[in-house]
């Protein structure tokens, strides 16, 4: 029987690889997509990769760091020869074929890539004979605990911070790579000179260029839009007379965060540029800041000088090809801004923040305090309908995505679906060398006739902090994709107040051995215990996320098996996992509601 008739047959197969690149077919397994480790082809709806390095390759994800011992020790042929092997009757091989809804950006067909096994793939499985029952690799306890806790990191608010007692006692953040360099960020800052704190993620699509930068500039648009006018002008002064500036923000960083210092005097100018402007607009004679609409105001001029950046180049080639870089691909963001009672969230994309609330039984119940801005949302289908002539009515939006591509329908660069033909083409041929030869950049959108299609504005939501408001979720959908809300709350709940409702076990369907429910009712037994393997309530969220079985339960063999895969198969299974956990002090937030 052929391969396309297996497709057709609608049926789950195995295509794996012998050691002499030949194309083998196991029997079909089961519909649960959600476990399988196949390494097979699959066709990878991405553009064709520039033949240059990447920006930010210094920034290399933990986990792939934690890989390579793998592959020096020859142990890279073993995960590839045990992948396939289903170890439960659950456990089954994918489509050949990735879904869709898992690519961020997919290309125009001709710029898609089948993916094959290398060339010299017979040599790392050549020297070895296997036995006719594949060999087991699983990563132990405390791999899988390096690998999860490598970009953890956590930041306790001091109790008294000079100005006012804070209603957040800290955050935790993690990431976990899927991408090779990861495509997600993450900022957290305390503002200096107003109050508040900012949190975000950034999610970014056809590269990392475009969320590093925003993770690096966005803060300070905001931080300067909540300037007061005298703040301003003392600023500008510092900066005339060569003295000493004001510190705006106080960053709360991971080791490994990446800053671009080669583009810092670039970012600097275009920052500067715009509190001038602010300086001319502003009287001084109003002291009252619209946070939502400074919110949206940082949003917006930013993705404009990225745009701007772009379009006027730079001298220094290696910053012409960072501006370039940045404009062409693109990111979404979600950021809170949190002071005393009053939070604020701009939503630009689908990443999402949820309240985590306490209900006076103790249970936990989810708030979703940003909406996604996808074909899921009517809202936003109407809103792109209505930008444009209704001829364009059933092409702006195809197949979920804009002009047929692309998931998130707001987001900072992506100045290809922002930008004229002409002035896309005058860039490109005016740009380097490395970026006339990347594919992604050359292909016009089909359909594309009224630009712009794509927006950075946020869209602002506003909460006012109750006593039982106990956390906020801030996390890149790479988590949603995995998890329900209401699940995320609820572990993220107990985690924290290190409680776990004895409630009845559901299966969901399956039948269950007696075997199994007793294994189940022994995890149950230890969970208190397990609790308090993670320091840090992301690392655990991501623990759940990527190790969570049928019966909602972490599963160290499949969480083993999904943090060894490599680093070309890890994108076909799951998207990058960024999440911030923001803890609040109940005590203040009530003191605050007692004052009024």
């Amino acid at each position: 029987m052929s391969i396309s008739a297996l497709l057709s047959m609608g049926r789950c197969c195995c295509r794996c690889c012998c050691p002499r690149g030949l194309w083998m077919l196991s029997a079909p397994c089961c519909d649960d997509r959600r476990m399988c480790v196949c390494p097979g082809p699959r066709r990878i709806g991405i553009p064709v990769r520039s033949s240059s390095l990447p920006l930010f390759s210094d920034a290399m994800p933990a986990p792939t760091q934690l890989f390579f011992p793998l592959i020096r020790n020859c142990e890279l042929s073993r995960i590839y020869g045990t992948a396939c092997y289903c170890h439960h009757k659950h456990l089954c091989c994918p489509s050949p074929y990735i879904p869709q809804s898992r690519l961020r950006y997919t290309p125009h067909p001709a710029y898609a890539t089948f993916c094959r096994p290398k060339e010299n793939w017979w040599q790392y499985t050549q020297g070895r004979r296997y036995a006719s029952t594949p060999q087991k690799f699983y990563l132990t306890p405390p791999q899988v605990n390096s690998i999860l806790k490598a970009n953890e990191y956590s930041f306790k608010v001091p109790e008294f911070d000079g100005k006012n007692v804070s209603s957040v006692l800290g955050f935790d953040s993690n990431q976990l790579p899927a991408n090779a360099p990861i495509e997600d960020r993450r900022s957290a800052a305390t503002c200096l000179q107003t109050r508040g704190m900012l949190l975000g993620v950034f999610d970014g699509h056809a590269g990392c260029a475009c969320s590093q930068a925003v993770s690096e500039r966005l803060f300070y648009y905001i931080a300067v839009s909540l300037l007061p006018h005298e703040t301003l002008l003392e600023i500008e002064n510092a900066v005339e007379s060569g003295r000493a500036l004001l510190p705006i923000l106080q960053w709360h960083k991971h080791p490994n965060d990446y800053f671009s210092k080669e583009a810092s005097k670039l970012y600097f100018n275009s920052l500067r540029t715009y509190w001038q402007e602010l300086i001319d607009l502003n009287t001084g004679e109003s002291t009252d800041i619209d946070v939502k609409e400074a919110l949206i105001n940082a949003f917006k001029r930013l993705d404009n000088d990225i745009s701007l950046e772009a379009q006027v180049g730079d001298p220094n080639s290696f910053l012409n090809y960072l501006v370039l870089r940045v404009a062409f691909s693109g990111a979404t963001a979600c950021v809170a801004h949190v002071d005393g009672v009053d939070l604020h969230v701009a939503n630009t994309g689908d990443s999402r923040a949820m309240l985590g609330v306490q209900e006076e039984d103790g249970s936990w119940s989810a708030v979703t305090l940003s909406n996604d801005h996808n074909a899921q949302n009517e809202r936003e289908l109407e809103r792109l309908k209505l930008e444009h002539p209704k001829n364009e009515a059933k092409s702006v939006v195809k197949q979920d995505r804009l002009l047929g591509l692309l998931m998130p329908f707001r987001a900072f660069g992506d100045v290809k679906f922002k930008w004229s033909i002409d002035l896309q083409k005058r860039v490109i041929e005016s740009g380097p060398d490395q970026l006339n030869d990347n594919e992604y950049t050359k292909f016009i959108p089909p359909n594309y006739h009224t630009p712009p299609y794509l927006t950075a504005e946020p869209e602002v939501t506003y909460h006012r902090l109750r006593p039982q408001d106990k956390f906020l979720v801030l996390a890149t959908d790479g988590l949603w994709e995995t998890m329900h809300r209401q699940d995320v709350v609820r572990i993220v709940g107990e985690y924290l107040t290190g409680m776990h409702h004895q409630q009845p076990i559901a299966v969901g369907g399956y039948k269950v051995t007696l075997g199994q429910m007793h294994g189940l009712l022994t995890e149950r037994r230890t969970k208190m215990s397990s609790v308090f393997e993670d320091q840090n309530a992301a690392t655990h969220l991501i623990r759940h996320a990527v190790g969570n079985n049928e019966f909602g339960t972490v599963d160290h063999e499949r969480l083993s098996k999904m943090l060894s895969l490599p680093e070309e198969l890890a994108r076909m299974y799951r998207d990058d996992i960024t999440i911030i956990v923001v803890q609040f002090n109940s005590h203040v937030v009530g003191a605050y509601q007692n004052q009024e």
